[in-house]
């Protein structure tokens, strides 16, 4: 498995007052033919996230046809989970209907943030995004004693299945650190989640702390998961993982086909893949240095 980089396709250029920095953890929304909606989260200049997007023909990505104007989705409402931010992870249609999965972000004390995840849903009546409810959809739980966060869903028969980032615990510094693996729950109406602690990518490499942002695709052999991990003394990388019943995944890192560059917008760190199928390719969008500061890039499957 190779990806060839078709280099960096979107950045915001500051102007909007909810974008003024960042395009993180993009998702791919096909719109008809060769066009596409991609999703992204940017901060204010508070450093508070929004959710927008833009729309580029896959065959000529970095020509950006439209952008969206305003946010489809700001911060909530005062005291609530994603008061202090949200960041749009994954991405389900269900007929007309489209469900967007996000992360709200909170400030705490004495740490630096707690998430959850909650839920947005668009319907040919609501045009808009429109919270499915003031609350998570999937919290801090015996199973996920600090924080949930990045994530994955797939409809796969009766069956909701999200991959998503459990924190595992706080390490000592100032601010404290954080720590976290990847983590299964199942579900009959993506609402309502039973989870038990299973953990569905865990470290493998030295001084390996964090796995985040799980993107999987089911084939006709295989599950297979693209997800990023870092060190205590190396930035993000792209690591994968197969299962065969998308429960128990064994990590193949060296099958992840794609690296920091030698230079430029993505050489010190790649990070949050997104990866979809459209006519006879596969693609591949995913962040650089920074978090997402640098912005976005395509890469196509070999």
């Amino acid at each position: 498995m190779r990806w060839r980089k078709l280099g960096l396709i979107y950045k915001p250029d500051g102007e909007k007052a909810w974008a003024r920095t960042h395009a993180s953890v993009p998702i791919a929304d096909h719109i008809s033919d060769d066009r596409f909606r991609v999703y992204f989260t940017s901060r204010d200049a508070d450093n508070r996230s929004h959710v927008g997007w833009f729309e580029t023909n896959i065959t000529e990505p970095t020509a950006i046809l439209a952008e969206s104007p305003d946010p489809v989705l700001a911060p909530g409402k005062v005291g609530a989970f994603d008061m202090d931010g949200v960041m749009a992870s994954a991405l389900v249609r269900r007929g007309e209907e489209r469900r967007l999965y996000y992360i709200g972000w909170n400030q705490a004390v004495g740490v630096p943030f707690r998430n959850s995840i909650g839920l947005a849903v668009q319907t040919p009546s609501d045009r808009d995004y429109v919270r499915y409810s003031d609350g998570p959809v999937l919290d801090r739980g015996p199973n996920d004693p600090y924080f949930v966060a990045s994530h994955d869903v797939i409809v796969d028969g009766a069956s909701w299945h999200i991959w998503y980032l459990s924190g595992l615990d706080w390490l000592p510094g100032d601010p404290p650190g954080s720590t976290y693996n990847l983590r299964y729950a199942v579900s009959t109406d993506g609402i309502d989640w039973q989870r038990h602690g299973t953990i569905a990518v865990d470290f493998a490499h030295p001084n390996e702390i964090a796995i985040a942002r799980p993107c999987v695709m089911k084939d006709d052999d295989l599950w297979r998961m693209w997800f990023c991990y870092r060190g205590t003394n190396f930035n993000y990388r792209l690591g994968y993982a197969e299962s065969h019943d998308a429960v128990q995944w064994t990590r193949r890192d060296k099958l992840a086909g794609i690296a920091t560059s030698e230079s430029g917008w993505d050489s010190d760190m790649i990070c949050y893949p997104h990866v979809f199928d459209h006519g006879i390719n596969r693609y591949m969008l995913y962040n650089g240095n920074g978090y997402g500061q640098s912005g976005i890039g395509l890469a196509v499957l070999e």
